[in-house]
């Protein structure tokens, strides 16, 4: 790579960490449009489709809708694509777990279709999320309040059952903040 690529690369870098930083900043409740709106079933997939990518490049899609040949270096830098277009979409990660199932993974499965949930969830909601289910970090009060807000809130009843069962767990083996 020569140096002027590599200080090109190392702009797009930076832009794309700043992006991410002040979107985080600006997230505080789940975005509303068409494609993260509401849960969206892809069928059909098989452990044959993998990778996706490969196989059906036409129909992996960014949450905003771009398809993956939109994503340019060229259109990064004109301002075309930003930090919104190369998040992962509920659609793919669905498609990922309907591989994984049908390739008898299924715990795999689950935990992207969790994955697709977290996607209608704002990045800071998920890092408290992350802290509360940490042993002795929350009551059982609140891990119900969190399960509460990721059911209705969030339209994430998967991540809502888990939440309900590390309480329970954490309950029995004595690790809930007093």
């Amino acid at each position: 790579m020569d140096n002027a690529t590599e200080h090109t690369v190392e702009n797009l870098v930076a832009l794309l960490a700043r992006e991410l930083k002040a979107g985080e900043a600006q997230q505080s409740k789940p975005e509303k449009s068409a494609a993260s709106a509401s849960p969206k079933k892809t069928t059909g997939y098989t452990a044959a489709d993998y990778p996706i990518l490969q196989k059906h490049a036409d129909s992996v899609k960014t949450p905003t809708g771009k398809s993956i040949s939109d994503i340019t270096l060229d259109h990064v830098l004109s301002g075309k694509v930003d930090i919104k277009d190369v998040r992962i979409s509920d659609e793919m990660l669905l498609a990922q777990a309907q591989v994984a199932e049908s390739a008898g993974k299924a715990q795999l499965g689950q935990n992207l279709r969790r994955a697709a949930e977290l996607t209608r969830v704002p990045d800071d909601t998920i890092i408290k999320m992350y802290d509360m289910l940490r042993p002795n970090r929350s009551t059982k009060a609140q891990l119900q309040e969190l399960e509460q807000t990721l059911q209705n809130s969030y339209h994430a009843p998967l991540c809502a059952q888990l939440v309900h069962e590390a309480a329970e767990v954490y309950e029995k083996r004595g690790i809930l903040h007093p």
